[in-house]
């Protein structure tokens, strides 16, 4: 993967060639940016430019062997870290299926690779067996490259674990490059925080997806249709061009009107439906809750303002203006943040929402 075929992000590439050709490179980056602007592509990329054998003046050849290598995804000085299931797996347990979904989408979100593997019900996890593998890959010396490379995806899944890095990523053999690639800073511990160098990477302009679909085929205006329904996230606009839909939306509109309405046992039928969804699901939920919260929020204040919602999302949240005020909508994005916590930490999902979804109740009737 080549810098030119990543769609935007002009000056965050126009800073790592800097990096490389000032040799100015920090042996452990952190690309922190939201989920869907190009992270992960940004770090192969990245990692291709420093190895290749024939690099022009802003991006690699693309031709020679690093660079077919890098691109096939074979390359053995480039190393991949990233989530997966289960106490006692490692990466490279996981290696076809992830060569084949950054070669189908590398744009996308750990909860689509987490099906990948059939999570079904578990969290995605770095392990401690996965730090000892990263250990002792690294302490090999590179191969053919210039620079042996680790990407790591999602480090904020390292949880306490990553401390076993600390001494490889502080001093780290010769010509050897980490790359983290990162959604949420809050979630990844300080003491990796303070022996990385950060690259924010700000979510795309509606401007440069137009131009990726464009490019792909998709008339303009439909392009211009599903750029601003993305909200910068090319991973979701990908997902509407392939028509893929999940029941996000209208699972939780339901959840609202259950709420709303009190009655116990659509509340339970609804907590049983919710609980069977597996984690990452459900924390996918609780992160569509809040757009839609903030969404909301702006119907809110300004009516005529254009939001990113449609259907039955919009005119769910025309008709809550009514009934819905401020100072519960606080409450509510509290409860949702404190619920995504909880599912985070293996709290018992029947449990949890069915307490949520009471407190949801007393929270849209109590009045202002």
């Amino acid at each position: 993967m080549r810098f030119k075929d990543i769609i935007g992000q002009a000056t965050t590439k126009q800073q790592l060639v800097q990096a490389v050709r000032s040799e100015r490179m920090p042996h452990a980056a952190i690309f922190l940016g939201p989920r869907g602007c190009g992270g992960l592509p940004l770090a192969i990329a990245f990692a291709q430019y420093v190895n290749c054998e024939n690099p022009t003046e802003d991006d690699a050849c693309g031709t020679c062997r690093n660079c077919i290598r890098i691109h096939k995804g074979v390359h053995p000085d480039l190393h991949y870290s990233y989530p997966t299931v289960g106490s006692k797996v490692i990466s490279t347990h996981f290696l076809k299926e992830w060569r084949e979904a950054i070669a189908t989408n590398p744009y996308m979100d750990v909860n689509q690779w987490l099906q990948i593997l059939g999570a079904d019900n578990k969290q995605g996890n770095i392990t401690r067996d996965e730090c000892v593998d990263i250990v002792r890959k690294m302490s090999f010396k590179n191969y053919e490259a210039p620079y042996k490379v680790l990407i790591i995806w999602l480090p904020e899944y390292l949880a306490k674990e990553g401390n076993r890095l600390l001494k490889l990523i502080e001093e780290p053999p010769p010509k050897t490059l980490f790359i983290l690639v990162a959604e949420n800073q809050e979630l990844i511990l300080n003491t990796i925080l303070s022996r990385c160098q950060i690259t924010k990477i700000n979510k795309l302009r509606d401007e440069d997806i137009i131009g990726g679909l464009v490019a792909k085929g998709i008339p303009e205006e439909e392009a211009k249709r599903i750029a601003f329904l993305s909200d910068g996230n090319y991973n979701e606009a990908l997902k509407q061009l392939n028509h893929e839909t999940n029941d996000h939306a209208t699972l939780f509109l339901k959840w609202f009107r259950v709420g709303y309405k009190g009655n116990g046992i659509e509340m339970v039928n609804w907590v049983d439906i919710f609980s069977k969804l597996g984690r990452e699901n459900q924390k996918q939920l609780l992160n569509y809750a809040l757009y839609f919260m903030r969404e909301f929020m702006i119907v809110k204040m300004t009516p005529n303002a254009q939001v990113r919602l449609q259907g039955d999302e919009l005119t769910t949240a025309q008709k809550m203006t009514k009934v819905i005020e401020f100072d519960q909508i606080e409450k509510i994005t509290k409860l949702l943040n404190d619920s995504y916590y909880y599912i985070e930490r293996n709290a018992n999902p029947k449990a949890l929402f069915l307490d949520a979804s009471i407190q949801l109740h007393k929270i849209l009737r109590k009045k202002s």
